[in-house]
């Protein structure tokens, strides 16, 4: 009988902690979901006032009081966007640039970690050194020498002079060597053993392999390329290709109504931005990580 009891006790014993540990589990989880509410609203609380500004009338903006939210919401702003800038055709140009420097940057980055991870040449350490170099110089040192390069080329004010620049980087090669060194150099050997070149062991082999990394760069490169502003401004002359950041500055003037008209082109132009990492924000994070770990 006391046998019993004590089991019965234990058993009791057991629930009771069992309770306890799932109380402090939730309390510990529901904590931590109210901190991260709260640092959310805090990190997004000026996007979130930039959006309502744009449905904002203008006379509501400048008022004693601290309107918040609009209490006449209108489109007048983003309408009135549309029509004193070509933000549309500005759009448009972003996009091209962007997508064309995103393609340039996957093919030419993965070909040369290609090369600096299977292949063996002379001075191959020694020059991939001197590529991890370039990421330490400024691209305000060289805008002047690009300006000038582009300039005698011709090609000023067109798709051109604003793709070709950024069609390579330093980081994307380090990114794509640094996944690629993840991979076995046997695999390359026996590739190449079946008799496949090295186009093909990339086409078929890497590329499917690295959809993370490939992932990763381009919506780091994207969202670099979208937000670029200084190049567009210095090579482009007229609205026939400007990029959006440029047209968000036409938009500023010194009349009162100018700032409704600027935040709501800010909020139409950061739509794709936002878009494209809420999409890729997993692919960004995985392909960033994914070569930090060898094996």
């Amino acid at each position: 009988m006391t046998k019993t009891i004590s089991k019965e006790q234990l058993l009791a014993l057991k629930q009771e902690m069992n309770k306890k540990a799932l109380s402090k589990r939730r309390a510990r989880m529901g904590l931590r979901v109210v901190t991260n509410i709260l640092v959310v609203f805090v990190v997004l609380l000026p996007l979130l006032y930039a959006v309502s500004i744009a449905f904002m009338p203008s006379n509501e903006l400048f008022t004693m009081e601290l309107n918040l939210v609009p209490k006449h919401p209108t489109l007048t702003n983003f309408k009135d966007a549309l029509i004193n800038v070509p933000l549309l055709r500005f759009i448009l140009n972003s996009f091209i640039m962007a997508g064309c420097i995103t393609l340039g940057q996957i093919v030419t980055c993965s070909l040369a970690a290609f090369a600096f991870s299977f292949l063996e040449f002379k001075g191959k350490g020694l020059l991939f050194m001197v590529v991890m170099a370039t990421m330490m110089v400024p691209g305000e040192a060289t805008i002047i020498s690009n300006y000038l390069t582009v300039g005698n080329w011709g090609i000023l004010d067109t798709y051109p002079v604003l793709i070709i620049p950024y069609l390579t980087s330093a980081m994307g090669i380090f990114l794509f060597r640094q996944f690629y060194m993840t991979f076995p150099v046997s695999l390359y050997e026996s590739a190449k053993s079946d008799g496949c070149s090295n186009l093909k062991f990339i086409i078929k082999i890497l590329i499917p392999l690295t959809k993370s990394a490939i992932g990763a760069m381009a919506v780091y490169t994207f969202i670099n390329a979208w937000n670029m502003y200084m190049w567009p401004l210095l090579v482009t002359g007229s609205d026939k290709m400007r990029t959006v950041q440029i047209g968000i500055s036409m938009l500023n003037s010194v009349d009162s109504q100018s700032i409704t008209l600027m935040i709501a082109g800010v909020v139409m132009v950061i739509i794709p931005s936002i878009s494209i990492f809420i999409v890729g924000q997993k692919q960004l994070i995985r392909g960033m990580f994914s070569g930090a770990v060898k094996g």
